[in-house]
């Protein structure tokens, strides 16, 4: 079985004198370096969810110090699939301070992806294919733009693991690689869940096929694939331990529509032709690959890349209530898939050289957009977060944020402003979650009422009010408008209201609220008792 496997992946991973710019080390960093430069210039990174973590990270450091946060909330740690970011900032935030250390981490994530990408086309074909440069822009996709942190960084962390993996298999350090990666998927498991999983998925099919090529059977092939991978499944007792308490967590909610749409979205940012145009281009490449005899896919990650779209198209949207857990999947789908063409040998330089300047052409254009979306999203965080200059420490804030419906391609990065509120004034927000089996921060404010959580902080226009949503859709029976919200919400509970881009909404004053502060497009207003 060893020397089965030694001989595929030293197939694999043979180096045949790489010349190309595109495969050296200056290049190789340069891209890596490139990957963050969508992140450097806002002060806090500009992904939908991020304020939400924030402010549980504020109270994970700070509830035992601070009185007001005390008012609100609790913290309790659990040994949960999800702690990546939450552990990381335990070393890092008494140092940098809580947001510069949570920049910091954001800032690591494209640069490890991008470098775990390069590292397993290396390890898959012996050298970085140019057409490998095309996978770097999915870093910046769809759930990375909607804040899933601990997600992102596993994802990340899984795919540097398995160029690892490939090239302890590559130098026959097999009985190091089994203790190592005890710990690596135990240290991945804890960072997110998804990550562990991806990188079983990952080493089994190398394994798998590795067998085959050797000539094995099927069946001998399973079980050997089975028994290289037997080091990573000490997470399957820790994700038992989680889940076999009474945790719940709501599993539902299959649209196949609107799973072609979520593919479709893959790129989602800012400008809808630009961000469609770029999954074109990645679908069609990968069409392009199967039928084109000039290029060939690797089976090791062709394998897998099939595996997550098969799952991505049968899977639930909402797993253990956690959302979106089904479109998490399809761009490292198509990472994978990307990543896992080449061109068969031999083939002319100048055809290489061509598709390299295309495809290095296509991920600056791509990082450039991105830059200029964060930075154009930085300018309006900046002028909506002025509203927290007229908030006292400790107030209670009831944050409500306009929500589109899908009528808005821009992705919707005011929707957790209100967190600012924890994470700068030590107060309250109503726009925490609360998931099942997952959430360390417990929200003991009962005076809020249905106002003390997400997605309470949601309000809709009369279009989005119209429309018919899934039953299983968290905010299906508590979709309100902001006219409601105001004639709802309990007045003692609250000091302030912060109205962040209320759709069909007349931003005067009402009665009982008394204007604070108004933005371009929001208003505050002050509750009187």
């Amino acid at each position: 079985m060893r020397d089965a496997v030694a001989a595929t992946q030293s197939r694999l991973g043979s180096r045949g004198g790489a010349t190309e710019w595109w495969d050296r080390p200056w290049f190789l960093l340069a891209v890596v370096i490139l990957s963050a430069i969508p992140l450097i210039f806002p002060a806090s990174p500009p992904l939908v969810d991020l304020p939400g973590h924030l402010g549980r990270y504020r109270v994970e450091l700070d509830l035992d110090s601070s009185a007001d946060l005390q008012r609100y909330f609790d913290f309790h740690w659990a040994m949960v699939g999800n702690l990546g970011v939450d552990l990381l900032i335990i070393p890092l935030a008494p140092v940098l301070g809580l947001e510069n250390a949570v920049k910091l981490i954001v800032l690591a994530i494209p640069s490890l992806t991008a470098a775990g990408i390069l590292l397993t086309a290396r390890e898959v074909h012996g050298r970085v294919p140019p057409t490998a440069l095309l996978a770097i822009p999915f870093i910046y996709n769809y759930p990375f733009h909607f804040g899933f942190l601990n997600y992102a960084l596993a994802m990340a962390l899984a795919l540097l693991a398995f160029g690892l993996w490939l090239r302890l298999a590559r130098q026959g350090r097999f009985r190091f690689r089994a203790a190592l990666f005890v710990v690596i998927s135990v240290a991945i498991w804890f960072a997110h869940m998804f990550g562990w999983v991806f990188l079983c998925v990952l080493c089994g099919s190398a394994e798998l096929i590795g067998h085959r090529d050797a000539g094995r059977t099927w069946i001998r092939s399973i079980a050997g694939a089975a028994t290289a991978c037997a080091s990573l499944l000490l997470p399957a007792v820790l994700m038992i331990m989680w889940r076999s308490g009474a945790t719940g967590g709501l599993t539902a909610y299959y649209g196949f529509v609107a799973k072609l749409v979520s593919l479709a979205a893959v790129l989602r940012d800012r400008w809808f032709l630009w961000d469609i145009f770029g999954v074109f281009v990645a679908l069609t490449l990968v069409g392009v690959a199967v039928f084109d005899k000039r290029l060939t896919l690797s089976r090791v990650l062709a394998l897998p890349a099939a595996l997550l779209a098969v799952s991505y198209f049968v899977m639930p949207d909402l797993i253990f209530g956690s959302a979106y857990a089904d479109t998490r999947l399809a761009p490292f789908a198509l990472i994978l898939a990307i990543a896992a063409i080449d061109f068969r040998r031999p083939v002319d330089f100048g055809v290489l050289h061509k598709v390299a300047v295309l495809a290095g052409l296509f991920m600056v254009l791509r990082i450039a957009g991105n830059t200029v979306s964060f930075g154009l999203a930085a300018r309006e965080a900046d002028e909506q977060l002025q509203a927290l200059d007229h908030v006292p420490r400790g107030a209670a804030v009831l944050s409500l944020v306009g929500a589109f419906c899908g009528e808005e391609w821009k992705m919707p990065r005011h929707l957790h402003f209100g967190s600012f509120v924890i994470v700068r004034m030590h107060g309250f927000s109503n726009d925490q979650y609360k998931l099942p089996g997952a959430a360390l921060l417990t929200i003991h404010y009962p005076a809020a009422g249905d106002f003390a959580s997400d997605p309470s902080e949601l309000v809709f226009g009369r279009k989005c009010l119209a429309r018919s949503f899934p039953s299983a859709d968290p905010t299906a029976s508590r979709r309100r408008s902001a006219d409601q919200a105001l004639s709802e919400f309990p007045r003692q509970a609250f000091d302030y209201v912060w109205l962040v881009r209320p759709p069909d909404f007349e931003m005067t004053r009402r009665p009982g609220l008394t204007p604070a502060w108004r933005g371009r497009d929001s208003i505050l207003y002050r509750v009187s008792h």
